[in-house]
């Protein structure tokens, strides 16, 4: 006879309670002799919140704990099983009396009689609601990183279109005379598209494809200075808090894009507190555990900066929390906002390394906890070149690639009143093709760089190991790309679009005269 045989039934049962509180998963037996007698192990009452000396013993008891909105599911799941339609497995929302709301997977089994008539339901209640919010991170975590995909693509070609609007326009300006009838319209042109290259740059942000101009900076002096700055922005009704920790917070980023996040936050702060309110702003350093991990997807474990950016407003429900870093979704009402705002501060710390999580509570604020990775000590970038006089002109050969003809157009437009030498591509095979055939040298290369077939750093790199000394500058609304050419090792310079002809000459020069 074994160890485990030889104990009394009661240590049996005692040691089955612990297995199951080990496993988290209760069990029960629900009788179906028409007596609707219930009864729960010591880990079902644990899930359910209900001590066993004040819990009824029903199954409408049960029903009581089942969310209203999942009853009719579940009494038609356990009808089915009773019938031997199928069996009974199913995951549905308990509300506990302490308020709280969890998730619970139910399977049983029917003990039915010889007849086959059903006389009791044997079952296990298992809490999977860490489980369904883990589930949930990843699906909006996927979701948003297909939205991410698909406002880049929109904003790269927009960009393409804005670029060519924007550079005629500019263009057209420089030939109408002050006074024209025709002048006050083509401005009209220019301002709107640079509106519209604005909706792109917050798109692109939020896509993490935006070229942003990253260094160290001390995460604590920008703070400082948006706090300062928020105090007259958002009104006398709106108390301005500051906690800031005592040591300086290095991280890498374009400090201008994380200020513009920070009052994007305190503008939706605002609004959130129409009668006035309090916003505070703390940074502090945070060890993310593994166990913290988990339950923020998809954000690793390690050391991180973070600023919170706290208020005392109305609060959002779990269905606006879910949508709210969504290109285009607003709350506010028509003509009050774009809904690009916290879709660009998504962006900008996506494209960073970062990330961002909301805690919020109809009624009781809402706290936004923005997570960078620190400056590791040796980083360093590189000093921005000053710019020569734009107004000198060149008398050099450049090689200009870009498939999109309105783009390519405005470009040799723009330059050949520079009195550069033009050599025109619509493909990188075909600048391949013009560069070999080519006998004089060529100053420059101007590519685009997406396009059909090669990259424009694969061309820079092909070219750049034919041609020695060979500047490059990359046209783009956005790159995924490194901008160092793999063989090379040549680091392409960047002109982002959409721009004007003044951008193109400016950018042209810094890189020729360097």
């Amino acid at each position: 006879m074994s160890g485990f045989d030889r104990r009394t039934p009661a240590e049996i049962i005692a040691l089955l309670e612990q297995a199951q509180e080990v496993a988290h998963i209760g069990s029960w037996v629900a009788e179906l002799d028409g007596s609707d007698r219930l009864w729960w192990s010591a880990e079902s009452h644990r899930i359910f919140g209900m001590p066993p000396a004040t819990f009824v013993g029903t199954s409408e008891a049960f029903f009581a704990f089942v969310h209203p909105d999942d009853r009719d599911t579940v009494r038609a799941a356990a009808g089915a099983a009773v019938g031997g339609d199928r069996p009974y497995d199913i995951e549905h929302r308990i509300l506990r009396n302490d308020g709280s709301v969890r998730w619970v997977q139910e399977r049983a089994q029917i003990v039915r009689d010889d007849r086959g008539a059903a006389l009791r339901m044997v079952g296990t209640v298992q809490d999977i609601t860490e489980r369904r919010q883990l589930e949930e991170e990843l699906r909006q975590s996927q979701k948003m990183e297909a939205i991410g995909r698909l406002a880049g693509g929109i904003a790269h070609d927009l960009n393409n279109a804005l670029t060519a609007i924007a550079g005629y326009a500019e263009l057209a300006l420089g030939e109408v005379p002050p006074g024209h009838a025709a002048r006050n319209d083509v401005e009209e042109i220019r301002r709107a598209a640079e509106r519209a290259g604005s909706v792109t740059r917050q798109l692109l942000a939020f896509s993490r494809k935006r070229l942003l101009e990253p260094r160290v900076f001390d995460l604590n002096e920008t703070v400082a200075v948006i706090a300062r700055l928020l105090s007259r922005l958002l009104g006398a009704d709106i108390q301005v808090q500051v906690r800031l920790v005592e040591t300086p917070l290095p991280v890498v980023g374009d400090p201008g894009q994380v200020e513009q996040a920070l009052i994007n936050l305190a503008v939706n702060a605002r609004d959130a507190m129409p009668s006035g309110g309090r916003l505070e702003l703390a940074t502090l350093r945070e060890r993310v555990t593994d166990d913290v991990a988990r339950t923020h997807v998809p954000m690793p474990a390690a050391e991180y900066v973070v600023v919170l950016v706290s208020d005392t407003g109305h609060g959002m429900s779990h269905d606006t929390k879910a949508r709210i870093f969504e290109p285009f979704f607003t709350t506010k009402e028509v003509g009050r906002g774009t809904g690009l705002g916290l879709s660009m501060v998504y962006g900008t710390l996506k494209q960073i390394g970062g990330f961002i999580f909301v805690d919020s509570e109809v009624g009781y604020g809402t706290t936004f906890r923005l997570y960078f990775p620190p400056a590791a000590p040796q980083t360093e970038l590189e000093p921005a070149v000053q710019p020569r006089d734009e107004r000198r002109r060149g008398r050099e050969t450049l090689l200009i690639v870009e498939d999109e003809s309105a783009v390519r157009n405005f470009v040799a437009s723009s330059l050949r009143r520079e009195s550069y030498q033009l050599l025109l591509a619509a493909s990188a095979d075909e600048a391949l093709a013009i560069a070999d055939s080519h006998d004089g040298p060529i100053d420059l290369l101007l590519t685009d760089a997406v396009m059909p077939g090669r990259s424009g750093m694969e061309l820079a790199a092909l070219l750049t190991a034919r041609r020695r000394g060979l500047s490059v500058i990359i046209m783009s609304g956005y790159t995924e790309h490194n901008l160092t050419g793999a063989d090379s090792g040549h680091v392409a310079a960047l002109l982002q679009k959409p721009f004007t002809p003044r951008d193109l000459r400016r950018r042209i020069r810094e890189v020729l005269d360097r």
